[in-house]
């Protein structure tokens, strides 16, 4: 377990730079989830660490892998200097914890609740998890473990979490693109939905 995530950090401070904050969160019950802030100019991204410990477990699977299933962490980036969005580390714990506790598999395409507002004044109270690949670079890992994926996570509105649930991921995607949304923007209105 300390061994990947020896790697997994070091795969983020070789595509993010060094970390200039970290925090850890512990929920009963479960292992430790650091949040790691990077600062990239005007953009702040956080990114868990400990999500990736262990394998997530298909939830209709009789027993658990200690080896083999997909492997993953959370990126968020955001504007910095808009919103308090440092105080999205907890929410971003509880979500990479998710999991460990509730026996899923997260995954592009899918949406995560947190219940409340990620930061404080925050438009949004849940993610769409887009697919990884792009900003961080999947980690392999030796035989027979699966590639660490860094999954960046995309803050929804309730009304575009609703239409997801409706339409999906890729619509939503689509109508993001089509309204030149800024996905980064902490304080951002919910796109023309109709």
């Amino acid at each position: 377990m300390g061994e990947v995530l020896a790697l997994v950090e070091a795969r983020l401070r070789t595509a993010l730079g060094e970390p200039d904050a970290r925090a850890a969160v512990t929920f009963l019950g479960t292992d430790r989830i650091e949040v790691l802030r990077f600062l990239d100019g005007d953009i702040v991204r956080y990114a868990t660490l400990g999500m990736s410990a262990h394998p997530m477990t298909d939830p209709t699977a009789a027993l658990a892998d200690p080896v083999k299933g997909p492997r993953a962490e959370l990126v968020l980036s955001v504007r910095a200097g808009l919103a308090d969005t440092d105080k999205v580390l907890r929410p971003l714990a509880v979500l990479a914890s998710t999991p460990q506790v509730e026996g899923v598999v997260v995954a592009a395409g899918a949406s995560l609740d947190v219940g409340e507002p990620l930061w404080p004044g925050a438009p949004f109270s849940s993610v769409l998890v887009a697919e990884p690949g792009g900003l961080v670079e999947d980690l392999e890992l030796d035989d027979p473990m699966e590639a660490v994926r860094f999954l960046p996570l995309l803050p929804m509105t309730s009304n575009e979490a609703a239409w997801k649930r409706v339409h999906g991921a890729q619509a939503l995607e689509e109508r993001w693109l089509a309204n030149g949304t800024d996905l980064r923007d902490p304080l951002r209105r919910s796109v023309t939905l109709d």
